[in-house]
């Protein structure tokens, strides 16, 4: 059987990396500015609006979208960059700027109302009342739905709710609930949802002791490696701590989502739009990833078999998850 076929939403954190995406197959890229105003907010990503302008003109000459997300919380006594970035994306002829602050939303709609509105998963909306709430006072047209929900959960969403729905099917996956991140907020002092960045790196460090490799953020020990292990960047949800006298992941593994063999379900689902996270990877990893996508894409709305590509070794920790969508973890 035939599924229709679903928009797939790939990152860029370089404009090496939108080209990439481009080539490889995305339909749309999204991408942000190079500031707090989105929640990828690493030193050497992300895009000044020259380079957004170029890249704009590389994805639309080659009939493909692209988003600008604006996705943090605007700091309470400077929400000037913000609405700067909400201005330069219309003034710059963006696709879509994906949004989660209530008085951002608001700014959109009233000042640059021909300008499509997507609510973020930071907005972690997961109930069709709050989209529909969405949708009348600010009028979003899609809405990127929480990695925690279960494919019947998302169906029960796209059939009520009054808007497009978007699900992330690849990449990293996290524990907290999008927006409301505490972890990395308690260790650092630095909210991930105002300042963009989850376990910034200024507050990240790495000590060689006489056996092992320690990683630490803060004033916390997050991981020790020893010899031979693959160190991981330190965010304290993927750290492993001594817990019942040994040392386990306490909060979540390190694993990678791979929900390629769902797309069919979520097709049937009603989803609109597959998501790829991962604005922090390089042009190499955008390819690859994009290129399976695309084609796990077209073969499910040709009701082909899924093709058998492994992206094991792009995965974190060399694992794979359909995280909750089927909810199997231990």
């Amino acid at each position: 059987m035939t599924v229709a076929a679903m928009e797939l939403v790939c990152p860029a954190g370089t404009p090496a990396a939108l080209e990439a995406a481009v080539d490889a197959g995305a339909d749309t890229i999204y991408l942000g500015f190079r500031d707090a105003t989105n929640a990828r907010n690493f030193p050497g990503l992300n895009f000044s609006r020259d380079e957004l302008r170029r890249g704009l003109a590389y994805a639309h000459g080659r009939g493909r979208k692209v988003y600008l997300a604006i996705n943090t919380f605007p700091h309470v006594a400077d929400d000037g960059p913000w609405r700067a970035a909400v201005d330069d994306a219309a003034a710059l002829g963006v696709d879509a700027a994906i949004l989660a602050d209530i008085g951002l939303l608001d700014y959109a709609a009233t000042r640059q109302p021909a300008l499509r509105r997507h609510l973020s998963v930071q907005a972690s909306a997961a109930h069709p009342l709050a989209l529909d709430y969405y949708a009348r006072e600010f009028g979003i047209s899609r809405a990127v739905l929480p990695r925690v929900l279960t494919v019947a959960q998302v169906k029960a969403i796209a059939a009520a709710s009054p808007v497009e729905t978007e699900v992330f099917v690849y990449g990293g996956i996290c524990p907290m609930a999008e927006g409301r991140c505490a972890l990395s907020s308690y260790a650092t002092g630095r909210s991930p949802n105002t300042f963009g960045v989850c376990s910034p790196a200024s507050h990240v460090q790495y000590r060689t002791t006489d056996d092992a490799l320690v990683t630490r953020l803060g004033d916390f020990t997050i991981n020790r490696f020893a010899e031979g292990e693959s160190p991981g960047y330190p965010t304290l949800c993927k750290g492993r701590f001594e817990a019942r006298g040994r040392p386990i992941y306490l909060f979540e593994d390190p694993v990678s989502l791979d929900a390629r063999p769902l797309i069919p379900e979520l097709a049937a689902a009603g989803v609109r739009a597959l998501k790829i996270e991962g604005r922090q990877r390089g042009r190499a990893y955008v390819a690859q990833v994009v290129g399976a996508l695309r084609q796990a894409v077209d073969a499910a709305a040709r009701g082909q078999a899924l093709p058998p590509l492994s992206l094991t070794e792009l995965s974190e920790g060399g694992q794979d998850t359909r995280g909750a969508y089927r909810k199997d973890w231990r």
